[in-house]
């Protein structure tokens, strides 16, 4: 890394967006701009307490759509490393595989850091440090079908089951944990297209203006 650029407190971007807004494609866009030491990536799911810890509802679900269900302070304490200029570890969060078996990740700081997740906005603590925040948004029929497509893909859930959760758990904690903090985002992103251009130009112009602003 240039030392100029090393000796600059780095930029921090807050990326949120319910459940099918697109989070995952835009960052992928994103990032495609840049180099690896240019820009570091901290994912709220990594930091998921134990099963033991998560929130059971009254018919026995799990609900890991609930603020208390990430370890806030542990994700805290890692950004400000990155934010230090150091080096931090963790284990990759990933559906069906154990923390034992999880990979290790070593994410090194970078002049750019963005931090993603459901709750990124409402972790106060952590949302005062955003330089920029992202809104991922999407009408809400669009962004059910999305979930039932991937987690019938992903997590072999049946329609039933992917109902359940968005009635009870991912719509409850979207209009309570994120949607407040809609209006306080520098930019908000519909994606309701099914395909790709938007979402690719939209990330293009960020990244040159990020350019501009912090690697110039």
């Amino acid at each position: 890394m240039d030392k100029r650029l090393s000796s600059k407190k780095p930029f921090i971007i807050g990326v949120a967006g319910g459940s099918g807004s697109g989070k995952t494609f835009f960052l992928k866009c994103f990032l495609h701009h840049f180099s690896s030491g240019e820009v570091s990536l901290i994912s709220q799911d990594d930091y998921y307490r134990p099963m033991t810890e998560q929130a059971v509802d009254e018919n026995g679900w799990i609900n890991f759509d609930l603020p208390e269900g990430i370890d806030d302070k542990r994700l805290l304490h890692d950004l400000q490393l990155l934010i230090d200029g150091k080096s931090i570890e963790k284990k990759e969060y990933t559906f069906n595989t154990n923390e034992e078996n999880a990979r290790l990740l070593n994410i090194a700081s970078a002049p750019i850091i963005i931090v993603e997740g459901l709750f990124v906005f409402h972790f106060q603590e952590i949302a005062k440090l955003f330089d920029l925040r992202i809104f991922m948004d999407a009408d809400e029929e669009i962004t059910l079908n999305r979930r039932i497509t991937r987690d019938g893909v992903e997590r072999g859930y049946t329609r039933d089951m992917v109902m359940y959760q968005w009635v009870n758990h991912v719509l409850p904690a979207y209009k309570e944990f994120l949607l407040p903090y809609k209006e306080t985002c520098d930019k908000v992103i519909m994606n309701n297209k099914h395909v790709a251009d938007d979402i690719i130009e939209v990330s293009q112009e960020i990244s040159e203006h990020l350019r501009e602003i912090v690697l110039s």
